[in-house]
Protein backbone atom coordinates (compact mmCIF):
# COMPACT_ATOMS: atom_id res chain seq x y z
CA UNK A 1 0.00 0.00 0.00
CA UNK A 2 2.75 2.55 1.14
CA UNK A 3 4.91 1.94 -2.42
CA UNK A 4 1.81 2.37 -4.31
CA UNK A 5 0.83 5.41 -2.60
CA UNK A 6 4.54 6.94 -3.51
CA UNK A 7 4.28 5.99 -7.03
CA UNK A 8 1.51 7.59 -7.46
CA UNK A 9 2.48 10.58 -5.78
CA UNK A 10 5.34 10.27 -8.37
CA UNK A 11 3.36 10.06 -11.15
CA UNK A 12 1.53 13.29 -9.37
CA UNK A 13 4.73 15.04 -9.82
CA UNK A 14 5.47 14.21 -13.24
CA UNK A 15 2.57 14.90 -14.58
CA UNK A 16 2.58 18.51 -13.00
CA UNK A 17 5.80 19.13 -13.83
CA UNK A 18 5.07 18.15 -17.57
CA UNK A 19 2.37 20.85 -17.27
CA UNK A 20 3.77 23.41 -15.85
CA UNK A 21 6.91 23.09 -18.77
CA UNK A 22 3.97 23.23 -21.48
CA UNK A 23 3.06 26.39 -19.55
CA UNK A 24 6.45 27.92 -19.05
CA UNK A 25 6.87 31.38 -21.19
CA UNK A 26 10.50 31.06 -20.28
CA UNK A 27 13.13 29.42 -21.91
CA UNK A 28 13.68 25.86 -21.65
CA UNK A 29 16.03 24.50 -18.73
CA UNK A 30 19.07 22.78 -20.49
CA UNK A 31 18.49 19.13 -21.08
CA UNK A 32 21.14 18.18 -17.99
CA UNK A 33 19.55 20.44 -15.90
CA UNK A 34 15.89 19.05 -16.93
CA UNK A 35 17.35 15.08 -15.81
CA UNK A 36 18.73 16.51 -12.77
CA UNK A 37 15.57 17.53 -11.72
CA UNK A 38 13.72 14.14 -12.77
CA UNK A 39 16.93 12.72 -10.61
CA UNK A 40 16.48 14.40 -7.47
CA UNK A 41 12.65 13.65 -7.22
CA UNK A 42 12.93 9.94 -8.03
CA UNK A 43 15.29 10.26 -5.10
CA UNK A 44 12.90 12.32 -2.99
CA UNK A 45 10.78 9.54 -3.37
CA UNK A 46 12.86 6.43 -3.31
CA UNK A 47 14.45 7.98 0.11
CA UNK A 48 10.84 8.36 1.32
CA UNK A 49 9.89 4.85 0.20
CA UNK A 50 12.92 3.80 2.27
CA UNK A 51 11.58 5.36 5.78
CA UNK A 52 13.85 8.37 5.32
CA UNK A 53 11.87 11.81 6.63
CA UNK A 54 12.75 14.72 3.97
CA UNK A 55 12.64 18.28 5.23
CA UNK A 56 14.40 20.17 2.33
CA UNK A 57 15.22 19.67 -1.37
CA UNK A 58 17.92 22.21 -3.31
CA UNK A 59 18.49 23.88 0.32
CA UNK A 60 20.71 27.20 0.36
CA UNK A 61 19.98 29.92 2.30
CA UNK A 62 23.73 31.54 1.97
CA UNK A 63 25.85 33.03 -0.61
CA UNK A 64 27.67 30.07 -1.32
CA UNK A 65 27.19 29.21 -4.93
CA UNK A 66 25.56 25.41 -4.83
CA UNK A 67 22.56 23.98 -2.92
CA UNK A 68 22.46 20.04 -0.82
CA UNK A 69 20.12 18.08 -3.13
CA UNK A 70 17.98 16.65 -0.23
CA UNK A 71 18.17 16.96 3.60
CA UNK A 72 16.89 14.07 5.84
CA UNK A 73 16.51 12.05 9.07
CA UNK A 74 17.48 8.75 8.86
CA UNK A 75 16.20 7.89 12.22
CA UNK A 76 18.61 9.72 14.39
CA UNK A 77 20.96 11.14 11.62
CA UNK A 78 20.27 13.67 10.01
CA UNK A 79 22.14 13.07 6.02
CA UNK A 80 23.10 15.69 3.58
CA UNK A 81 22.22 13.87 0.16
CA UNK A 82 23.96 14.81 -3.17
CA UNK A 83 22.20 13.51 -6.16
CA UNK A 84 23.47 12.16 -9.71
CA UNK A 85 21.76 11.15 -12.66
CA UNK A 86 22.75 9.66 -15.78
CA UNK A 87 21.28 8.85 -18.70
CA UNK A 88 24.19 6.67 -19.95
CA UNK A 89 26.74 4.65 -18.18
CA UNK A 90 29.27 5.27 -21.03
CA UNK A 91 31.21 8.12 -19.74
CA UNK A 92 32.10 7.51 -16.05
CA UNK A 93 29.98 6.22 -13.10
CA UNK A 94 27.13 9.29 -11.75
CA UNK A 95 28.75 8.81 -7.99
CA UNK A 96 32.18 9.86 -9.38
CA UNK A 97 30.48 13.17 -10.36
CA UNK A 98 30.79 13.92 -6.52
CA UNK A 99 34.40 15.02 -6.90
CA UNK A 100 36.56 17.23 -4.01
CA UNK A 101 35.12 20.62 -5.33
CA UNK A 102 31.54 19.23 -5.23
CA UNK A 103 32.36 17.82 -1.48
CA UNK A 104 33.75 20.82 -0.12
CA UNK A 105 30.27 22.97 -1.04
CA UNK A 106 28.43 20.35 0.74
CA UNK A 107 30.21 20.30 3.76
CA UNK A 108 30.29 24.51 3.64
CA UNK A 109 26.44 24.46 3.12
CA UNK A 110 25.96 21.65 5.66
CA UNK A 111 27.89 23.34 8.51
CA UNK A 112 25.47 26.25 7.63
CA UNK A 113 22.25 24.59 7.79
CA UNK A 114 23.87 23.09 11.54
CA UNK A 115 24.37 26.53 12.62
CA UNK A 116 20.63 27.52 11.87
CA UNK A 117 19.51 24.54 13.72
CA UNK A 118 21.35 25.16 17.06
CA UNK A 119 19.53 27.42 19.80
CA UNK A 120 22.87 27.92 21.69
CA UNK A 121 26.41 27.21 20.08
CA UNK A 122 27.37 24.89 23.16
CA UNK A 123 24.92 22.52 21.93
CA UNK A 124 25.92 19.36 19.87
CA UNK A 125 24.34 18.99 16.90
CA UNK A 126 23.01 15.69 15.55
CA UNK A 127 24.66 12.68 14.12
CA UNK A 128 25.20 13.38 10.64
CA UNK A 129 25.90 11.73 7.13
CA UNK A 130 26.75 12.82 3.41
CA UNK A 131 25.07 10.24 1.34
CA UNK A 132 24.97 9.57 -2.64
CA UNK A 133 21.87 8.65 -4.33
CA UNK A 134 22.99 7.64 -7.90
CA UNK A 135 20.03 7.55 -10.72
CA UNK A 136 20.60 5.92 -13.84
CA UNK A 137 17.53 6.81 -16.18
CA UNK A 138 18.26 4.71 -19.30
CA UNK A 139 16.28 4.74 -22.26
CA UNK A 140 14.21 1.51 -22.79
CA UNK A 141 15.08 0.32 -19.22
CA UNK A 142 13.49 0.51 -15.71
CA UNK A 143 15.02 3.19 -13.61
CA UNK A 144 18.00 2.38 -11.08
CA UNK A 145 18.49 4.15 -7.74
CA UNK A 146 21.17 3.20 -5.16
CA UNK A 147 21.82 5.00 -2.09
CA UNK A 148 25.28 4.94 -1.04
CA UNK A 149 25.21 5.98 2.99
CA UNK A 150 28.35 7.63 4.22
CA UNK A 151 29.66 8.09 0.47
CA UNK A 152 32.05 10.80 2.39
CA UNK A 153 33.20 12.48 5.76
CA UNK A 154 33.52 15.88 7.06
CA UNK A 155 37.06 15.64 5.95
CA UNK A 156 38.31 14.59 2.84
CA UNK A 157 40.70 11.62 3.13
CA UNK A 158 44.18 11.54 1.47
CA UNK A 159 46.00 8.65 0.90
CA UNK A 160 50.40 8.16 -0.08
CA UNK A 161 52.20 11.02 0.84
Amino acid sequence: MKQSQVYLGERLIGWLDALAARRRRDPQAAAHLRTGVVGEEAAFFYLRGQGFCLVAQRWNDTPVKGDIDLIAWDGDVLCFIEVKTRTSREVATASSAVDRHKRRMVRRLARHYLRHLRRSPEEAGPQTRFDIVTVYDLPGQEREITLIPGAFGWREVSFGG
